[in-house]
């Protein structure tokens, strides 16, 4: 008796911390289909008398969450897609390298970048995004989620690629394979677990960011979607109906790609600790 009810003790811990995750998630979509504050006020838990989906047409047309939804889409696919192409070829050539003080070195200096708090180059950032030119355009958000996000990125693939056989390698070199042709045809295919990985971190970092969009943006149809959420709540402030509609807006899209990634993201985060 006592050894089962042992080992049910962490089932419960697990269904006491899921129900803890999916309780404001649930409340936050039962909201957006409320008519008013009075009926969310009066049940704030409990289903809507009648499913307002307007909300959602309200929030994405007036309140220009459509817009806002667009450019954190664009702006954090293309950033995560450039800090994968330049961080797996970073991490091909410093795993590869054949001077190994040279590859350390490199290494080293890439990791380093990790240990300066990035609220620390707000500032020297801003300077070098406006010497630039770049100052209220998406290349303002892109270009410092690229460079913030390359010494994860590097550190992620370049301990997966590490894991993999070097036979394959030598295999392929047999076969008349330069370096760009075993990066790309051989390196990258078996690389995509940990890509995957990365890219969706990357990603939910991006499309979370908050403080870069807000001071490096000005022009409205620009803005991302945290930046015009906060606008949302000053201009609908006692709205909280379609406010509720803009937070799922936001977070539709997180769910989505994890649930179709979810086998991708778990086998690169295990394999890439598996020396091969």
């Amino acid at each position: 008796m006592a050894k089962s009810l042992k080992s049910s003790i962490p089932h419960v811990l697990l269904m006491l911390y899921l129900i803890a995750i999916l309780f404001p998630f649930l409340f936050v979509i039962f909201s957006s289909f409320k008519q008013d504050n009075n009926e969310i006020a009066l049940n704030p838990f409990g289903l809507p008398t009648t499913w307002e989906f307007n909300n959602y047409v309200e929030a994405w047309v007036n309140a220009k969450i459509g817009t806002y939804f667009w450019n954190s889409l664009y702006i954090s696919v293309l950033s995560s897609a450039c800090t994968i192409v330049l961080g797996a070829m970073f991490a091909f050539a410093v795993t590869r390298m054949r001077h190994r003080k040279w590859s350390l070195f490199l290494y080293s200096l890439i990791l380093a970048g990790m240990l300066i708090p990035n609220n620390a180059l707000m500032l020297p950032i801003y300077l070098l995004v406006r010497k630039m030119g770049i100052l209220d355009t998406h290349l303002a958000l892109i270009v410092p989620y690229v460079a913030n996000a390359i010494p994860f990125t590097i550190i992620i693939l370049a301990a997966f690629m590490r894991s993999l056989p070097g036979e394959i390698e030598e295999a392929a070199v047999m076969d008349g394979l330069r370096a760009p042709g075993i990066f790309a045809k051989i390196v990258i295919p078996l690389t995509v677990p940990a890509i995957v990985t990365v890219f969706i971190v990357n990603f939910l970092g991006n499309w979370n960011e908050f403080l870069l969009a807000n001071y490096f943006l000005s022009t409205d149809k620009l803005r991302t979607l945290p930046v015009g959420m906060v606008q949302f709540r000053d201009q609908y402030q006692m709205n909280y109906a379609q406010m509720s509609a803009g937070i799922v807006y936001s977070v539709v899209p997180v769910l989505v790609i994890y649930a179709i990634l979810q086998e991708k993201i778990i086998e690169g985060v295990t394999a890439g600790g598996v020396k091969g």
